[in-house]
């Protein structure tokens, strides 16, 4: 193109477009999370496929190697994008969780909650108390659980929401039982004072990255941690009567596969000591299938 010919505008993206790259996201990059949203309708689908992709930017973000005054910056960019999606440029997760905000209603107060954990992670916040850890777990995955809500629709939203707070701090908190060792390298304490305290544990390491208390304490703790998210999941998967048939077995196979995660770990405990448990491709499958045909664990 030469200096006095008119330059092209490219045509703006479609919403179709911008929900494609989400999907894709979420295909590439959720890989426990893909196998119950490939459940859902499709509307709902592209909806929850718009939410992931925004919460996986966030997360993104925070999680990344740069320097953490670098990151809080990118997370307050963020977060004023996320008030000004009615101007989203040509990004696709812009586009397609405008898109799915004005059509479903989600609650935008819930993905600042979500930044604000992020925020804390970043700052290297520690708990004192298990109901601090539980307001960080509200944050980080619960936010997610109303959002999903959103998507799914209920006729109950009141009654819903609660018991969707609880099955998300169960998540959570098998995420950080499954991740305890990794998330100590990297210098990260999720489990409240008063937990590690009771159990006699410092969480302290040795010059080969490994703890110095006495694995019995350890076993202890994680079990009386893995007890409480139990009871969190016989709480929150109450949520399963109240969606329909196809939000049912998404949220039943998302649940399903960490709450066969922790009961992997209760049954050996010891092993989270060890380095991170994962369930094969084929369990979760297994998983999605049978919350597909209606069973609700």
């Amino acid at each position: 193109m030469t200096a006095d010919q008119p330059s092209r505008a490219l045509p703006p993206l479609s919403i179709d477009a911008a929900y494609a790259c989400c999907e894709a996201i979420t295909t590439e990059q959720a890989r426990n999370f893909s196998y119950g949203i490939r459940l859902l309708a499709p509307h709902k689908r592209r909806a929850l496929s718009a939410v992931y992709a925004f919460a996986r930017r966030v997360d993104d973000i925070g999680d990344s190697v740069a320097p953490a005054p670098a990151r809080l910056a990118g997370l307050a960019q963020v977060r004023t994008a996320l008030h000004r999606l009615d101007e989203p440029g040509e990004d696709p997760v812009l586009i397609a969780l405008g898109h799915a905000v004005r059509g479903t209603g989600l609650p935008l107060s819930a993905f600042d909650d979500l930044i604000d954990g992020c925020e804390a992670d970043v700052r290297g916040t520690h708990y004192q108390t298990f109901e601090e850890l539980r307001h960080y777990c509200y944050c980080v995955a619960s936010t997610i659980g109303r959002l999903s809500l959103a998507v799914f629709g209920t006729t109950d939203l009141p009654t819903a929401r609660p018991i969707a707070d609880a099955l998300g701090v169960a998540l959570q908190l098998t995420n950080i039982l499954r991740d305890i060792v990794e998330d100590r390298g990297n210098g990260r304490i999720y489990l409240p004072r008063e937990d590690l305290d009771r159990f006699g544990c410092t969480f302290e390491l040795d010059e080969h990255g490994r703890f110095t208390d006495d694995e019995t304490d350890l076993v202890a703790l994680i079990e009386f941690e893995a007890a409480r998210a139990e009871e969190l999941y016989q709480q929150g998967l109450r949520l399963l009567p109240m969606l329909d048939r196809r939000s049912r077995a998404c949220c039943g196979a998302m649940a399903g596969i960490y709450h066969r995660l922790l009961a992997r770990i209760m049954a050996r405990p010891w092993l989270v000591l060890e380095g991170r448990l994962s369930l094969s491709g084929w369990e979760k499958a297994v998983v999605a299938g049978r919350s597909l045909a209606g069973a609700t664990s």
